[in-house]
């Protein structure tokens, strides 16, 4: 049973990232919509999770202009190189899952660029929606780690030339 549920997530993984990075950030925005409730107690009481630096970063985009927010977050998703890519990359994946529920928060509150209100899944995006929302909740938790653990840049292994924000 164990083998299925990893084949499952795996496969799961591999559909989110075959994604457009735009529809990636809008699956995970969704995704946190439908369950922020039982994702939020999760991540703050995680051993790994560090709130403080989650939120630094937060407040970081968030003084940022909403293209630039945008462009950020796709930044994070393509790996490109920049200073708020790499302190990301620093995080614990549990940090990393924190710091992805505060922009969904931000997006609530106006703060960060939300989605155009007539922005829709694709098809593709649709599904795995429905698949992932149909997971056990940690299997869920596990899949969120998965994602957000190789987004950003490795702060050991970038040039540290490269980008601005």
């Amino acid at each position: 049973m164990t083998y299925t549920t990893s084949n499952t997530a795996s496969e799961q993984l591999k559909a989110f990232q075959s994604l457009d990075v735009d529809q990636q950030l809008a699956l995970f925005y969704f995704l946190y919509q439908e369950m922020g409730k039982s994702v939020t107690p999760a991540a703050p009481g995680a051993s790994t999770v560090s709130p403080e630096v989650a939120e630094s970063l937060f407040n970081q985009v968030k003084d940022l202009s909403f293209e630039e927010q945008l462009q950020l977050q796709r930044d994070l998703i393509t790996g490109k190189n920049s200073l708020l890519a790499r302190e990301y990359g620093s995080f614990s994946d549990t940090t990393k899952l924190l710091f992805w529920y505060r922009l969904a928060q931000g997006m609530d509150a106006q703060q960060v660029v939300p989605l155009p209100p007539e922005y829709k899944l694709s098809e593709q995006g649709q599904q795995l929606f429905g698949q992932i929302t149909g997971l056990e909740f940690q299997q869920q938790i596990t899949l969120f780690r998965n994602i957000v653990a190789p987004m950003g840049t490795d702060p050991n292994s970038a040039e540290r030339g490269a980008g601005n924000l």
